[in-house]
């Protein structure tokens, strides 16, 4: 009896998603191909390095409460590649830093006595009369009272999202805010207790790769390959083949040459720039933006499908990492900057998670600016940036413009999901259209899926779309929510709600 041929998967894209992907695959013997735009593995889990500086980009905590993603960070990384890293991060508001989690003493000497009691009676009133929760501003006025609001939310998060919390659905808080109130926070504050883990926001420790996560990745990488896999970089993919009745056949991709230096990848090492390259598939994983994926069809979906990926948006992202003498640094991981009169958004502390990213002596703090591509602070000069990080340090009080010794800029495009009115709606389109015409096409993580998520969400994703794939499972991975599901619920619980 003649053998069938093998499968063959190809990945898009070798971030968190397509790297757990094509590694899952490569332990079940599956020919699995990655092709990936940048000159380096991680997608916005990397670690750019420049001068021997290590980056960050973003700030990635390593904890879950997935056991199967548990396992596969020390599958792919030995015990002794990691830190068990202490978790401290504050708010910046109003020339005074605010411990998180809150702590009465410091909460009630910073407000204020009589701030404070017109905080609790508006958080009081918010709780008699509560306001619409259809807006993120309602959502969040709701728990915490409008005067906490605006003392903790409302300007941080117009300069994340960059339009105001009003016109904000409140689904940004259902991802990343659920789980926390300020009764919770309050009895927090009095009663502390250790290895807090049933609020997302109130781990007090976290594993992390000592080289940065961009370590994982690239270890990853290093096993697809040993597996039998092949990673293929500096390669964007141009179009995706399918065909009515067989859904997805293939997909050819150009030779960019990498995003370049700009995006905190090593210089492009390709010769053969715009040349084209086929590869046939039987299944393709994308973790490609979810609009770029439609867009890349051919031939090219209904209308419809389109106009729903047309109106899919994303936020921009970029990082001035500026080299200080240690003792200007600070022992948090991140401050959260909610000071209106400066740009910076949240300012990372490399050194403070990890001293092998930094080197004897220095430091170098991550200043985090969210932006849209081709905006004013996107396009300014790297130069520019950099004196700019030094006066708003300087303005902040937290370091001297004249301490910066050196500085690095690193962009990330489509960091971050944007969820407006119509991104429910227009994500469902596309997801009805692709399951019923090319269901071997398989959409997984954050951009891939357009989900607002943390990287052991999107590894999970990966994960069950291969069990769906090799092992003949059926999982729905759009029913994978990362708060909801795994960050405040045990195994045990995801499996009765199954």
């Amino acid at each position: 009896m003649e053998q069938a041929d093998p499968m063959n998967v190809v990945v898009i894209g070798a971030g968190p998603a397509g790297l757990t992907a094509a590694y899952e695959l490569t332990k079940r013997h599956v020919p699995v191909t990655v092709v990936e735009g940048d000159a380096m593995v991680g997608g916005i889990s990397r670690t750019a390095e420049r001068e021997g500086w290590r980056f960050d980009i973003g700030g990635h905590r390593f904890f879950t409460k997935v056991p199967e993603v548990e396992a596969l960070w020390h599958e792919i990384l030995p015990d002794e590649d990691f830190l068990l890293r202490p978790r401290m991060s504050r708010i910046f508001y109003d020339g005074k830093l605010y411990d998180y989690p809150l702590k009465a003493s410091n909460a009630l000497r910073n407000l204020g006595p009589v701030e404070a009691l017109r905080s609790v009676a508006s958080y009081a009133a918010a709780k008699v009369r509560p306001p619409k929760e259809d807006t993120l501003e309602g959502w969040i006025v709701a728990r915490f009272g409008r005067r906490l609001y605006e003392h903790f939310f409302k300007t941080y998060n117009e300069k994340l999202w960059g339009v105001p919390v009003d016109k904000l659905p409140a689904d940004f808080a259902a991802q990343r805010i659920k789980n926390l109130s300020l009764t919770g926070a309050v009895i927090n504050a009095l009663t502390p207790k250790r290895k807090q883990t049933q609020i997302t926001s109130l781990i007090e420790e976290f594993q992390y790769p000592k080289y940065g996560p961009g370590m994982m990745w690239e270890a990853a990488a290093d096993k697809v390959t040993a597996g039998g896999g092949t990673v293929v970089l500096e390669e964007k993919v141009q179009t995706v083949h399918w065909e009515p009745g067989r859904g997805v056949t293939g997909l050819t991709s150009v030779v960019t040459g990498g995003y370049g230096p700009g995006a905190g990848a090593p210089e492009a090492t390709r010769t053969d720039i715009g040349a084209h390259k086929d590869y046939p598939a039987d299944h393709v994983i994308s973790s490609m933006p979810f609009s770029s994926l439609v867009r890349a069809l051919d031939p090219a979906p209904p209308a419809e499908v389109l106009a729903a990926a047309d109106g899919l948006k994303y936020r921009d992202f970029l990082t001035v990492a500026v080299v200080l003498p240690v003792e200007a640094g600070f022992p948090d991981n991140w401050i959260y900057i909610h000071s209106p009169e400066v740009e910076v958004g949240r300012i990372q502390n490399f050194g403070s998670w990890s001293p092998y990213l930094v080197k004897d002596g220095r430091t170098c703090l991550g200043m985090e600016y969210f932006v849209n591509v081709g905006d004013d602070t996107w396009n300014r000069s790297d130069a520019d940036l950099i004196a700019q990080g030094g006066r708003e340090l300087e303005h902040l009080g937290l370091a001297k413009a004249a301490d910066v010794e050196r500085g690095f800029v690193v962009r990330m495009p489509k960091a971050y999901p944007f969820y407006d009115a119509g991104y429910k709606a227009n994500v469902e389109v596309i997801r009805r259209w692709i399951e019923a015409n090319t269901p071997n096409l398989h959409p997984v993580g954050r951009n891939g899926m357009f989900r607002y998520n943390n990287q052991d969400h999107s590894m999970l994703t990966a994960q069950l779309t291969v069990q769906n794939i090799a092992d003949g499972a059926h999982h729905d991975v759009w029913d994978v929510n990362v708060e909801e599901d795994y960050h405040e619920q045990g195994p045990a619980d995801r499996e009765a709600d199954r």
